[in-house]
């Protein structure tokens, strides 16, 4: 693989590679690339959602990046500071950015047929993903990256739930 490479580490990291996980996790200079990795996902998911009309087209891709950095965020106050992983908000930003590459197929969302396979498969795979970037940037076991990844996703979805839910009751 060539080190730096945007396109080799996604597939790294989409192929669940630790290598590729251990390699953005050290290199500060990956975080910007995590960012382009979580903006093409978006906007892929944006295009992808389009079939569900403008509203999802467009808040699709806001909602992506919003979500990473709870995610991240979450995960770094749990994994790091509860949990004691050894790791920088910096870190988990970078290897949960790069968990979010298989999320670039979400584009095939367009297709008939497909697109609701896709989306239903691509959720779980990034959680695989993120569980391994949360496993590698903590450094601790698989086990307490699941909770850690379970717990950050749900102070992630709780209130985005609750928010759907706020904006779906006021347009009765």
């Amino acid at each position: 693989m060539a080190k730096g490479d945007l396109v080799e580490r996604m597939i790294g990291a989409a192929t669940l590679d630790i290598q590729t996980y251990e390699e953005v996790e050290a290199d500060p200079t990956a975080t910007g690339q995590a960012a382009a990795v979580v903006a093409m996902a978006a906007v892929a998911a944006g295009i992808g959602n389009a079939g569900e009309g403008l509203w999802a087209a467009m808040v699709s891709p806001v909602w992506a990046l919003l979500a990473w950095l709870v995610w991240a965020g979450s995960t770094y106050l749990i994994g790091a500071k509860l949990l004691g992983g050894t790791a920088t908000w910096g870190e988990l930003l970078r290897t949960l950015g790069f968990a979010q590459s298989p999320g670039v197929l979400y584009l095939l969302g367009i297709l008939p047929l497909i697109g609701g396979l896709v989306g239903l498969i691509l959720p779980f795979w990034i959680l695989v993903a993120g569980i391994i970037g949360i496993r590698q940037a903590l450094d601790f076991s698989t086990g307490k990256a699941v909770l850690t990844a379970v717990l950050g996703w749900l102070v992630m979805v709780i209130p985005a739930m609750m928010i759907g839910g706020a904006f779906a009751f006021g347009g009765r």
